[in-house]
């Protein structure tokens, strides 16, 4: 019998062993259960759509996209990070709908140089004094959305707005934010319950502040069940409604329905942004998913892949931690938002919108882009950032 040397065995083991290291892993922590499932529901379809585009690689390498749903649970999702990081050794992470587990997971990734692009949350506490260099605030800063709004309640006259928000950090950055923006005291602000459905506290307290205008952000099933008891209470009739543009996004609007008809909310992006890219992506989007109009949780998300995508591609592969780091930085992919960059704090310098929810020329309740209320904005809090 003969026998194979050990030098020689390891010799054809060692491609096998290059070909598995080379495989880019990403962890993406999925919302598909708990009180943002619809929401990350949308964000894996985007995640999805883009995979699915690039032919399930990266960079032209070949990927792995481990999706767990952790549930809006920041415990659960520090210990699905904890298994990424030590069983499955992943090069990027993404995927969380709240800022509660964007702070939790945070620190993990960070101390392990693992880029966190975040599809959605962007945490106030991360754009300042804790500004980290793994850390991608791919969407936007949880202020400025609900400052656009403050702001577009001010230029329409608005004198006793109402403002509510869920009581956890990216409600608390909400309200704050729609104070920088609208610049004079509010009628009343109110924290309700993380995933709260019934409003009937709520409700009767705006009526009795009687305000002319009321600002939410409630996002998912808490939006939606707001609207139907607000529109039910007949509010509507004299009270403007206002939100950012998840408490009147397409998959709000679809379980609402006519309700949503004239409500404004503000955004950096709208599926009707006449940009090349987001005309593709949104052609792509409808023939995936059975003609919908994708929301932004989705095109956040698909983003977030595509600049994946363009950091690996420019670094040669994801090993070099530093060189994917200065690429995820230039963020040189075509976003759904037209060109793109980010501020010295990794949060986008950006435009935003007001959308107005409308029937459109087939019937079809949806958003339309109405106006722009910022150019090139930046966030407040990165002149705290050292980076």
């Amino acid at each position: 019998m003969r026998f194979i040397k050990p030098a020689a065995v390891l010799a054809l083991l060692l491609p096998l062993c290059a070909a598995a290291q080379d495989t880019i892993k990403v962890g993406i922590a999925n919302d598909l259960s708990g009180p943002f499932s619809a929401l990350g529901a949308e964000a894996r379809d985007g995640f999805n759509l883009a995979i699915k585009q690039l032919g399930g690689k990266l960079g032209g390498q070949p990927a792995q996209f481990l999706q767990t749903d952790m549930g809006g649970s920041p415990d659960q999702a520090r210990q699905l990070v904890n298994r990424y990081l030590q069983r499955e050794r992943i090069d990027f992470f993404t995927g969380p709908i709240g800022s509660n587990v964007a702070l939790a997971v945070g620190p993990a990734l960070f101390a392990a140089k693992v880029p966190f692009l975040s599809n959605n949350p962007g945490p106030s506490q991360l754009a300042g004094a804790q500004c980290n260099a793994y850390w991608f605030g791919l969407a936007y800063q949880n202020d400025a959305i609900h400052s656009a709004a403050g702001k577009v309640a001010a230029d329409r006259g608005h004198k006793k707005p109402f403002i509510i928000a869920p009581d956890y950090p990216a409600g608390k950055d909400a309200l704050t934010g729609f104070k920088q923006g609208y610049e004079a005291p509010v009628a009343q602000e109110l924290y309700t319950r993380l995933g709260q459905i019934d409003y009937a506290a709520e409700l009767a307290q705006i009526r009795a502040a009687a305000p002319d205008a009321v600002y939410i952000f409630l996002p998912g099933g808490m939006g939606i069940n707001f609207v139907k008891q607000f529109v039910a209470a007949g509010l509507n009739q004299s009270i403007t409604l206002i939100g950012p543009g998840f408490s009147a996004d397409e998959d709000v609007i679809q379980a609402v329905g006519d309700p949503m008809v004239g409500m404004l909310n503000t955004s950096q992006w709208a599926h009707d942004l006449d940009v090349p890219a987001n005309r593709r992506f949104v052609e792509a989007f409808r023939a995936e998913y059975g003609g919908r109009n994708p929301s932004m949780y989705a095109a956040q998300a698909y983003d977030a892949i595509m600049a994946m995508d363009a950091a690996v591609r420019q670094a040669g592969g994801a090993r070099d931690r530093e060189a994917v780091r200065a690429a995820l930085k230039q963020a040189d992919f075509e976003s759904v938002r037209g060109p793109f960059r980010y501020g010295n704090n990794n949060y986008p310098i950006q435009d935003y919108y007001v959308r107005e929810v409308v029937k459109d020329e087939q019937g079809r309740i949806t958003n339309k882009l109405v106006g722009k209320v910022y150019e090139t904005y930046q966030d407040v809090y990165a002149g705290l950032c050292k980076l």
